[in-house]
């Protein structure tokens, strides 16, 4: 039986034309800072989101992890939405590398916006509170199905919260997907924002990497974290030429997970199935009615040879990606369509 992988966008596996990029990368020993390839990829990265310097490091969840400790103190207020991937898919990490005390704001479709962040900010000088240093964003937003959010918001967010001397980091793990949405250049998207990470090894298809870029002082900052984490690596560029190679061959594609995710969600034609968010760009998720939905959802697409995951109590997410074969879309369809409810 085919199987198809719609369990995230990470499945993706390396092009023959990225593997030849990589074997074919000039590399040096990026922890004394001689990697030529690290170095242009991070040049090239603070270029295109409008930022003074970048690091590259091994995932996202690390770029995260060093702006908030760059960015925030043991002890200090970080206002973000509460299905922001910081708050729900990094293991504790704020609360274990940094020592922030995390405030998540339940925001309307995951669209945070800065009325709801002003009224969850501490008054700076009440001893009794931990003093607010920093506010998250995600665009897209991941839990709220690939949701992008709206530029204005951003700008908001980031006046309201630089006028108080805050801080603001962007989770932009697929920033790409915002960017081609839109058609909103990335150093716009970003450029509100004081640091915004990256990833290539979702949608981008590159097998590992991502980057945090900033202003130069946070990016010296965050190096020094990244040792203190075990985060630097060696003859790296063979991982960084992944990269470039997907910068200069994957991001306008992207077009077609789009595509293909809004063709799931109008071709769904299943009473015990619904989608229940706006697909602006490549997730899907896919309400299932009845006690344990998800897992015979989950089940019957799997018999079908589609792969899907669990998103919570009776949801679940398909994420079309670079290897998500032509004609996939419509077999997924089909194993959806056919879904005959839980504990029939």
């Amino acid at each position: 039986m085919r199987i198809i992988d719609m369990r995230s966008d990470t499945v993706t596996r390396p092009t023959p034309a990225m593997r030849k990029a990589m074997a074919d990368a000039e590399v040096g020993d990026d922890v004394f800072g001689d990697d030529p390839t690290v170095l242009c990829l991070q040049e090239r990265v603070a270029d295109l989101l409008g930022k003074e310097a970048a690091l590259f490091v091994p995932s996202g969840t690390m770029g995260n992890q060093l702006a908030l400790r760059a960015q925030a103190r043991a002890g200090d207020q970080v206002v973000l939405e509460d299905g922001a991937h910081i708050y729900r898919y990094e293991g504790g990490a704020p609360a274990v590398l940094t020592g922030v005390q995390l405030t998540c704001v339940a925001a309307p479709g995951g669209i945070l916006d800065w009325p709801l962040v002003a009224a969850a900010l501490n008054p700076p000088d009440n001893v009794h509170c931990p003093p607010p240093r920093l506010v998250c964003l995600e665009n897209t937003h991941n839990r709220a199905g690939g949701r992008i959010l709206p530029q204005d918001n951003v700008r908001a967010i980031a006046d309201g919260a630089h006028a108080l001397g805050l801080r603001v980091h962007l989770d932009g793990a697929r920033l790409w997907h915002a960017h081609v949405a839109t058609g909103l250049p990335l150093d716009g998207l970003a450029g509100p924002v004081d640091s915004v990470s990256v990833c290539f090894s979702k949608g981008l298809g590159a097998p590992v990497g991502s980057v945090l870029a900033a202003d130069r002082a946070t990016v010296i900052r965050a190096h020094r974290f990244r040792k203190l984490l075990g985060g630097a690596m060696r003859q790296v560029g063979v991982l960084a030429a992944a990269c470039l190679h997907a910068l200069d061959h994957h991001v306008e594609r992207l077009v077609e997970d789009h595509a293909a995710a809004r063709r799931l969600a109008s071709g769904l034609d299943n009473p015990h199935l619904a989608v229940n968010h706006p697909v602006e760009t490549n997730i899907v998720i896919v309400d299932a009615t009845g006690p344990g939905g998800d897992a015979a959802l989950l089940a019957h697409l799997r018999d079908a040879g589609v792969l899907a995951v669990g998103f919570g109590p009776g949801r679940v997410r398909l994420v079309p990606n670079l290897d998500t074969p032509p004609d996939a879309v419509e077999t997924a369809l089909a194993a959806l369509n056919s879904f005959p409810g839980a504990g029939r």
